[in-house]
């Protein structure tokens, strides 16, 4: 099944940005007349018909819609520091989007490496998921934001997970000891998800503790060390496998 990105005009009609009607018409060879599918990137997946099959700008005619297509019964924000090589950041982006996730915050540590991301890139490599993966709504890509602003913006009414690798103390210095993600997740009916993972080095105990004082629960994804792009991966399974 291969599916398009496209924007709604006027009169029931979608249109398809120049990339993908150049990758409609030159790569597939789509003419008018065919039958197409297109997501709007918001949720919804349309059948339409193609009027127009000019490779700078596809034009066709909405048949039918499916609201909600491809989508899952939570909704989940992977707050994951960026990785120190790119494309291993890129990896945990495009295999998160297959599962199902709903925002991604590149969040930078105290002890992060990397500092700078690119987030055209990534949105660019967001939308590729998501048509492969067959979701109708593209997940939100923030601009990077540190690890003291993102825990100021608060979790609202969503269950908050920070996985560390040791036993990290709140604001009194006591241990708050970590229970598995899966535990923590099956403790909760909630279906607003927001997990933390910090960079190579992990988050710092203040960090840490801040996040315990902003009402995240410290979590551990198993006994071996991970990677921060296979941390985050599993962390995003995690809810997949316990929230639907």
């Amino acid at each position: 099944m291969e599916i398009f990105y496209g924007h709604i005009e006027d009169g029931g009609m979608m249109s398809l940005p120049e990339q993908e009607s150049a990758h409609c018409v030159r790569v597939l060879r789509h003419r008018a007349g065919d039958t197409v599918y297109i997501i709007d990137g918001e949720g919804t997946m349309y059948e339409c018909r193609i009027m127009n099959d000019s490779p700078k700008g596809v034009e066709a005619q909405i048949i039918a819609s499916h609201e909600g297509w491809g989508s899952h019964p939570y909704h989940l924000t992977a707050a994951c520091c960026p990785t120190k090589n790119n494309e291993r950041y890129e990896w945990f982006v495009e295999k998160a989007i297959e599962m199902g996730v709903d925002r991604i915050v590149p969040v930078i540590g105290s002890r992060s490496e990397r500092r700078v991301f690119n987030t055209d890139r990534v949105r660019r490599i967001a939308l590729s998921a998501v048509k492969q993966s067959l979701k109708s709504r593209i997940p939100d890509i923030d601009e990077p934001v540190s690890m003291s602003d993102f825990l100021a913006g608060g979790l609202g009414d969503a269950l908050g997970l920070i996985a560390v690798c040791y036993e990290p103390k709140n604001a009194e210095g006591q241990v708050v000891p970590r229970v598995h993600i899966s535990e923590a997740l099956s403790r909760s009916d909630n279906r607003r998800v927001v997990v933390l993972v910090g960079p190579e080095g992990d988050f710092s105990p203040e960090e840490a503790s801040a996040a315990i004082a902003a009402g995240y629960i410290p979590v551990n994804i198993g006994t071996s060390r991970l990677r921060t792009e296979t941390a985050g991966m599993l962390a995003v399974a995690s809810v997949y496998l316990s929230k639907f």
